[in-house]
């Protein structure tokens, strides 16, 4: 099995396809489906990459994100955020937030692919 991703994704459908994606190119693939979750998956399956959707119920992923980052057995692990939001600034605001990189939605699946095999490369 190939290195295990966390995909923070709250919606179903964008769930499914990219964790189809993902899982078809070897990746093992865990799921939170809002902020709060993602802390617990992150401490309990301990991911080589986290995808974090931003907008998310209980805790959004910016908040996730500086929590995530700010524990020094996570800092290192590479977050992307994953997010329909592709506004002046949103990009400045997820890394400021502690996120590594930036990929908006809808995603584009080669390109995805090429940018996790970037960051999972030691």
């Amino acid at each position: 099995m190939g290195s295990k991703i966390l995909l923070v994704e709250d919606n179903p459908q964008n769930r499914y396809l990219v964790t189809f994606l993902l899982e078809k190119n070897g990746y093992e693939v865990v799921i939170a489906e809002d902020g709060e979750q993602a802390l617990s998956v992150v401490e309990e399956e301990e991911p080589d990459l986290i995808l974090m959707d931003v907008q998310l119920p209980k805790m959004d992923g910016y908040e996730a994100t500086r929590r995530i980052k700010a524990d020094a057995r996570f800092k290192d692990i590479p977050l992307v955020a994953l997010t329909a939001h592709s506004m002046k600034g949103d990009r400045g605001k997820a890394l400021a937030a502690g996120c590594d990189d930036y990929i908006t939605k809808p995603v584009d699946a080669e390109g995805l692919l090429a940018r996790l095999a970037e960051l999972l490369t030691p």
